[in-house]
């Protein structure tokens, strides 16, 4: 396994390991950027992106198989918080909460690219962990 202790990049790493392999690295960066693939006009892209990077990486390379597992749980949590952000246009505090929840994903999906590009795990913020 290529794996050493190290920090990630806001404090400990949940799992406290940082990737050694380059290819492992990279296909942990792109199941975190293939999420924005959403935005492009994939409808449900920010799923099927990180799901079929997963998928087909997962056995391969335990670091993929961890930060796929974490954009998927936190591109799901998106989903949810979105759709009540829609729903909650009706009441007008979804004008605000909608931006928020879109600006939120993008930051946050670009930082944990960054951080799986250099081998470190990344937990999000506001993650419902459907898979474990």
């Amino acid at each position: 396994m290529s794996y050493e202790t190290g920090k990630g990049n806001f404090g400990e790493a949940a799992s406290g390991i940082v990737e050694t392999n380059p290819d492992a690295r990279q296909w942990a960066m792109f199941a975190h950027l293939a999420a924005l693939s959403g935005y492009v006009g994939l409808p449900f892209g920010n799923i099927i992106g990180p799901l079929v990077v997963w998928l087909m990486k997962k056995d391969q390379y335990p670091f993929v198989d961890d930060q796929g597992k974490e954009s998927l749980n936190f591109h799901i949590s998106i989903l949810i918080y979105g759709f009540v952000a829609g729903v909650l246009l009706c009441v007008y505090i979804g004008f605000v909460l909608l931006p928020a929840v879109i600006l939120v994903d993008v930051i946050v999906t670009i930082l944990a690219a960054l951080a799986a590009n250099k081998g470190e795990t990344y937990r999000y913020p506001l993650t419902i962990r459907f898979l474990r």
